[in-house]
C-alpha cells in the first residue's frame, strides 16, 4: 500500500471511505447502540465492514471509534473498556486493510458540546484525546482523523492530544450545517483560519446537509488556507424516515456525480459520511475511471 505521502502525489483524489455507523445498522447494528460495542460484542461485522469499504476502492479506512473517547463511551458503560476498544477497532481495520487502504484512527467530538459549555475542562479534553489517540497508535493507525467539529476549543485539545502522544499525520473535518456554520457559529473561512497554522496534514468537512453544499464549502476553506489539502467527505442529504426504515436521499450515483464539483474546488480526499454505503465509494471510483479493486476475502485473525 502506497504511503500518504506517495498518495499526495497521484494525479486523482484520494478515495476515502463512507459511514461505518450506517453500514454497520445494514449489518444488524440495533438503533441506539453505539457501534464501538460490537468491537467487543461482534468484531467479525466490524471488520467485514472495514473490508467492504477496501474491496469497494477506498484507500483510506477509518476506525469504528467516533464515539471512542472514554468521557463518551460512557454513555454505553463502556468508560473503562476505551483502551481496548480504540486498540481492538485499530487492529480489526488492519486486518481487513491487508496493506490494501491506510487505516485511520477516528476521533469524533467528545459530545454534549462538553468543552463548550464547561461539563469538561480544556485540560482534561486534552487528556481524553491523548489517551484515545495512544490506544489507537497502539493498534497500528496510520494516520488520524478528528472529525465532525464545531468548537474551535475542542479542535484544538484534540490535536494536542494526539500530538502528545503522536507524531502521525492528522486530518481535521468541520461539520457545517447551521446556515453554512458549526453548531457554535463557525464559518469555513474560520475554521480554515483557525488550523492555517496548527500542525495538521489536512482540513475539510464532513457531514452537513448534503453533497450539494460541500463545494461552496470547500472553496471558503480552500481561500482562508490555501497551502492545506482539503478533504470532501459529506452525508447522502438529511435522513427521512420511510417506516422502520432510514432512508438518505442521494442515492450512489449521484453523489459520485455530484462529487465532481468538490474536485474543482480543489478536493484532494474525497469519501462519505452518513448515509454513504460501500456502494457510494464503487460509484466514487466508477466516476474516477479507476478500476474496480480486487475483492479479497480473508478470515479475522482471533
Amino acid at each position: 500500500m502506497p504511503s500518504l505521502d506517495e498518495l499526495w502525489t497521484q494525479n486523482r483524489p484520494i478515495v476515502y471511505d463512507g459511514a461505518t455507523g450506517t453500514f454497520l445498522r445494514k449489518l444488524g447494528l440495533p438503533r441506539g447502540v453505539a457501534p464501538e460495542t460490537w468491537v467487543l460484542d461482534n468484531a467479525a461485522l466490524v471488520f467485514a465492514a472495514a473490508e467492504a469499504y477496501v474491496n469497494s476502492g477506498a484507500q483510506m479506512i477509518l476506525t469504528c471509534t467516533f464515539g471512542g473517547t472514554a468521557f463518551r463511551l460512557r454513555d454505553a458503560g463502556l468508560e473503562t473498556r476505551a483502551y481496548e476498544i480504540n486498540r481492538q477497532a485499530a487492529q480489526l481495520a488492519k486486518q481487513a486493510a491487508r496493506q490494501r487502504a491506510l487505516v485511520v484512527g477516528d476521533i469524533g467530538p467528545l459530545g454534549y458540546l462538553a468543552v463548550t459549555l464547561g461539563a469538561l475542562s480544556y485540560t482534561d479534553a486534552v487528556r481524553e484525546f491523548a489517551a484515545q489517540a495512544q490506544a489507537l497508535a497502539d493498534g497500528g493507525v496510520d494516520l488520524f482523523h478528528i472529525e465532525t467539529m464545531s468548537d474551535p476549543k475542542e479542535v484544538r485539545a484534540a490535536i494536542q492530544g494526539v500530538r502528545q502522544v503522536s507524531a502521525l499525520p492528522i486530518f481535521v473535518t468541520w461539520s457545517f450545517d447551521q446556515q453554512g456554520k458549526t453548531l457554535t457559529g463557525v464559518t469555513p473561512a474560520q475554521a480554515a483560519q483557525e488550523l492555517a497554522r496548527a500542525p495538521v496534514n489536512a482540513i475539510g468537512a464532513n457531514c452537513g446537509k448534503g453533497p450539494w453544499e460541500m463545494a461552496n464549502i470547500l472553496r471558503e476553506l480552500h481561500r482562508a488556507a490555501p497551502e492545506l489539502p482539503l478533504i470532501a467527505k459529506p452525508n447522502a442529504g438529511t435522513p427521512e424516515q420511510r417506516g422502520a426504515e432510514i432512508v438518505y436521499p442521494v442515492d450512489p450515483a449521484r453523489f459520485a456525480l455530484l462529487a465532481r464539483d468538490w474536485i474543482r474546488a480543489n478536493a484532494k480526499i474525497i469519501g462519505g459520511c452518513c448515509g454513504a454505503t460501500p456502494e457510494y465509494i464503487t460509484a466514487l471510483n466508477a466516476e474516477l475511471g479507476n478500476a474496480a479493486p480486487p475483492t479479497h476475502r480473508q478470515v479475522m485473525i482471533q
